[in-house]
């Protein structure tokens, strides 16, 4: 089974359509009562069509969404007449639910690092990650635009190459998996750049990234970043 078959799906496992908006609102740096529509919208569309050609199952919200964006853009265009000044600001649409997004999502990690009732009442056997050392610096959990951002860099920074390579080629998500288990059940933990070496096919990148999706999504690991350097790294569960 290759990248061009498999399919992810993100329901209920990675961020939607208004963590996207946030993650492009931080990337970039904007504020959220004044956001540069036409820059946003083309990120938001660049990043749907990024994940349709790694054939990632997109929810209908995302669409939603990108037409929402697209109709602000037009409206954004349109030449303001001098008895229209008072018009509300056609963002609004977009502010109101997003400010209100972020309160519940603040709300909801708030409440998710509270103790709760009989979680330490039954004891478990450790895990390999109970004798790993966690990194000194800070980290923070990754999400799927993350990732993808770092899946970008990594394309531009190998040489990915088109050739057929029919050992790279016919490699499915499933066997990649089963390679990378093999290193983390080793080392415990590896650099997300680290997966991809430097003569890779285009295809065995697009597997690789594939299958780190396909286990976080079964939990099989989980990804964090460094505040200090920036790195991501896998971790076994």
């Amino acid at each position: 089974m290759t990248a061009d078959i498999y399919q992810i799906k993100l329901d209920k496992i990675f961020e939607g359509p208004m963590d996207l908006l946030i993650h492009l609102i931080k990337k970039h740096e904007v504020d959220v009562y004044d956001i540069p529509i036409a820059l946003i919208t083309d990120q938001y569309l660049h990043y749907i069509e990024l994940m349709k050609a790694m054939n990632i199952d997109l929810a209908g919200d995302f669409l939603v969404m990108a037409a929402t964006l697209a109709q602000i853009k037009s409206k954004m265009l349109l030449p303001v007449h001098e008895n229209e000044e008072d018009d509300e600001d056609p963002r609004t649409a977009l502010t109101r639910p997003l400010l209100e997004y972020l309160q519940m999502k603040t709300a909801a990690e708030q409440l998710s690092q509270r103790p709760l009732l009989g979680e330490d009442t039954f004891t478990r056997k450790p895990g390999k990650s109970d004798f790993i050392a966690e990194p000194e610096e800070e980290v923070i959990k990754v999400g799927l635009f993350e990732l993808i951002d770092a899946f970008q860099k990594v394309l531009s920074r190998i040489s990915v190459s088109d050739r057929m390579d029919l050992a790279a080629d016919q490699i499915s998500v499933k066997e990649r998996i089963t390679e990378i288990v093999d290193i983390l059940e080793v080392k415990g933990t590896i650099a997300f750049d680290e997966l991809f070496c430097e003569a890779a096919t285009k295809n065995h990148v697009i597997v690789t990234f594939l299958a780190v999706l396909e286990m976080v999504k079964l939990s099989l690991i989980r990804v964090a970043q460094h505040l200090q350097t920036g790195v991501i790294r896998l971790f076994y569960q």
